[in-house]
């Protein structure tokens, strides 16, 4: 693989990956989405299906999303982070490809940094009309890019079994892919907007604790109850299941910066995921947490991301940012190990360390002069040429 991203040379990443699978080795897939923005005024357009309709990738590898304002990325099944990084370039490449020529540009970002999502047109189709009419003025909620990670897993009873143990780690990924401080032309205050806003939502934010299929299904159907969901596909958990894939999807990324970024995010998610695997085969049980702990643990990573304090909550600490990172390293290096991926993380966290989370870098970029559209400016030329 050739050391560059779709448009422009990385000279920090290896030229290829070198990874190895083993018998082990879960295979994982990713999703990305985006914002689609004016180039001009840098605010976001309801202009999605003409973007898609300019594209020569497989509808189901670029689509359309809840509202216009979005496009999608769906990665095939991969076995390796070659593969991923691949796919992530490529796809990237193609979008911003596919936006130059429809006069639009696209933009990796967890939210809109200049215009009104109120504003956003939803995409057509009977499934997010019901999504809008039921969420009310919350549909706004929706509008947010994320990351998600589809991990599999070999069994929905082990499924819940790692989702149990990667609770812990969730605050820590949240501040790893902080990448939206700015949102409707104001600073949040937050590393993570998107985290804030998604979690409004009554079905979303970190999965409780479940500890059997049969407890999982009981809170499936205590949301379906309550009218909080429409069907079992609105629950929003951070780590969920899948009801027709034998996969974990862990979904508490807001969209990376930059492809390298991205892939650094899904094959961490899978060497944690890994290293579940093995403590579930093991009989090891998942740390005791409680729901009140843990939110509050997030809403902290929402806030600093790792430029400040990420709760451990577990242990109850407030970790600096380094060490949070040194912490979530050690958490994830058996199943990185296993996978074959622990040389390539070790890069790709040193570059995090280097240039600072997404946030952090909108924020620089915004200092300088105090445009916001400096700042759509640099998230649009991070999600074409990378880091």
């Amino acid at each position: 693989m050739e050391n560059r991203s779709t448009t422009a040379h990385g000279q920090w990443l290896p030229a290829s990956t070198h990874t190895r699978t083993t018998a082990r080795s879960p295979t994982f897939g990713v999703e990305e989405e985006f914002f689609v923005v004016d180039p001009r005024t840098r605010r976001i357009l309801s202009r999605a299906p003409e973007l898609l309709s300019r594209t020569r990738m497989p509808d189901e590898r670029l689509s359309g999303e809840f509202s216009r304002v979005q496009v999608e990325a769906n990665s095939p099944v991969c076995e390796t982070a070659d593969d991923a990084l691949r796919f992530l370039r490529a796809a990237r490449g193609e979008l911003a490809r596919s936006a130059d020529e429809a006069g639009l540009a696209v933009a990796a970002t967890g939210t809109a940094v200049i215009g009104d999502t109120s504003a956003a047109l939803v995409s057509d189709g009977p499934r997010y009309a019901d999504i809008a009419a039921h969420a009310g003025a919350l549909r706004t909620s929706h509008i947010v890019c994320g990351c998600h990670v589809h991990v599999g897993i070999p069994d929905r009873e082990t499924a819940v079994a790692v989702s149990d143990h990667l609770r812990r780690w969730l605050p820590f990924l949240v501040a790893l892919s902080a990448n939206s401080p700015f949102h409707a032309g104001v600073d949040t205050g937050y590393a993570s907007w998107r985290s804030v806003t998604w979690n409004r939502l009554p079905s979303a934010g970190p999965p409780p604790m479940l500890r059997s299929l049969a407890e999982h299904e009981r809170a499936v159907r205590a949301l379906s109850s309550a009218g909080a969901i429409l069907d079992r596909h609105m629950v929003y958990w951070d780590v969920r299941l899948s009801d027709h894939l034998p996969t974990l999807e862990i979904r508490v990324g807001d969209v990376a910066a930059t492809a390298e970024e991205a892939l650094l995010f899904a094959v961490l998610a899978r060497g944690l995921a890994t290293r579940a695997l093995a403590d579930v085969h093991h009989g090891r049980p998942a740390p005791e947490i409680t729901d009140q702990t843990l939110r509050a643990a997030m809403w902290r990573a929402a806030r600093d991301g790792l430029e400040g304090s990420v709760p451990d909550p577990l242990t109850g600490e407030c970790l600096p940012g380094a060490y949070a990172l040194e912490r979530l390293w050690n958490a994830a290096l058996p199943g990185l190990g296993a996978n074959g991926d622990a040389d390539l993380v070790s890069a790709l966290l040193d570059r995090a360390r280097e240039a600072g989370t997404g946030a952090a870098r909108q924020r620089s970029a915004y200092a300088r002069r105090g445009y916001l559209t400096d700042v759509v400016d640099h998230v649009v030329r991070g999600t074409r040429e990378g880091l």
